[in-house]
């Protein structure tokens, strides 16, 4: 079967015949892939930025932003059935037993690095036609959210600094009951670093929350993304038009910066603005670049006293 791959070794990247998948477990699944995700992640494998084959392979299938539709499972499988929409998991655990987290079901806090992500690290992904792999990595999705459900690896990155927020809310006593069962808004401000997909979804995610969300981008308004904006109800501002700079005095007191640009300079002039009491939450992943001047001991205090 066709999928896409890249061979570090030679720094290629090409549509290569795949073996076929094969249920060898009972508690197996296969998916025939209906959808696929490209994000900067991707690009950056492609550029060979990092990425790494499974071990004995000299080359690695990407894609891990996926959607499948289940075709066969095996004898113990009791939780999804053929026909299901499905969204994989990436990340695996590792396998070492002091590794509290992933012990707990929690890889993604992993402490020894030693899991494997599906189409970035150690494992093939997703962008070919057939895979097989563990029931419990299968989330069934409703029929009608077929069309965005590829969204959901995403948007993990959003729910997760959601539930961050949370965390970090019940901290303080005078919020706590905005977060009990029932109350719906935060009485936050938040600041969102870019309009990309992370973006995008981090803004969603913070306005369903009830903040009042700023996002913060590149390309001047109005463009397709500053329309996603404001139709969700958050408000759009250009780089090019408010410096980083003048944030504070355009959006008040800010308890929240959700960074989604990768841009390291720009994370670190806009935690200058960061208000008593508040995040600042890191979703980027920057190419190294080499270093950049960051004023620490302001960096410091603010962490200290606010």
């Amino acid at each position: 079967m066709k999928a896409v791959a890249v061979f570090p070794g030679t720094r290629e990247v090409r549509v290569i015949e795949h073996e076929a998948p094969r249920i060898t477990e009972p508690d197996q699944v296969k998916l025939r892939i209906l959808d696929i995700g490209i994000c900067g992640t991707d690009k950056e494998i492609c550029a060979f930025e990092y990425g790494t084959p499974p071990p004995g392979s000299d080359y690695l299938v990407i894609g891990h932003e996926s959607l499948g539709e289940v075709i066969e499972v095996g004898p113990a499988v009791n939780r999804v059935n053929v026909g299901d929409l499905v969204v994989p998991t990436v990340r695996r655990p590792c396998p070492h037993p002091e590794c509290r987290p992933c012990r707990s079901g929690y890889p993604d806090f992993c402490i020894t690095g030693d899991y494997t992500e599906r189409g970035i690290k150690e494992a093939h992904g997703f962008m070919t036609e057939e895979v097989v792999d563990h029931e419990r990595y299968m989330h069934v999705v409703p029929p009608e959210l077929r069309d965005v459900a590829v969204l959901t690896e995403p948007l993990t990155i959003a729910e997760k600094a959601r539930d961050q927020i949370r965390q970090i809310v019940r901290r303080l006593p005078w919020l706590i009951p905005y977060i009990q069962e029932g109350t719906r808004r935060l009485p936050l401000t938040a600041v969102v670093l870019g309009a990309g997909p992370v973006g995008l979804l981090g803004a969603m995610t913070l306005i369903v929350a009830g903040c009042d969300t700023f996002v913060y981008a590149l390309a001047p308004a109005p463009n397709p993304n500053s329309n996603i904006v404001e139709a969700i109800g958050g408000k759009y501002y250009s780089q090019g038009r408010i410096p980083v700079e003048e944030q504070k005095a355009l959006f008040g007191h800010i308890h929240l910066i959700y960074e989604a640009t990768g841009v390291s300079r720009l994370a670190f002039e806009a935690w200058k603005l960061l208000g008593p009491n508040s995040a600042f939450i890191f979703t980027g992943v920057p190419s190294l670049k080499g270093p950049i001047e960051v004023d620490t001991d302001l960096l410091m205090r603010n962490i200290v006293l606010k």
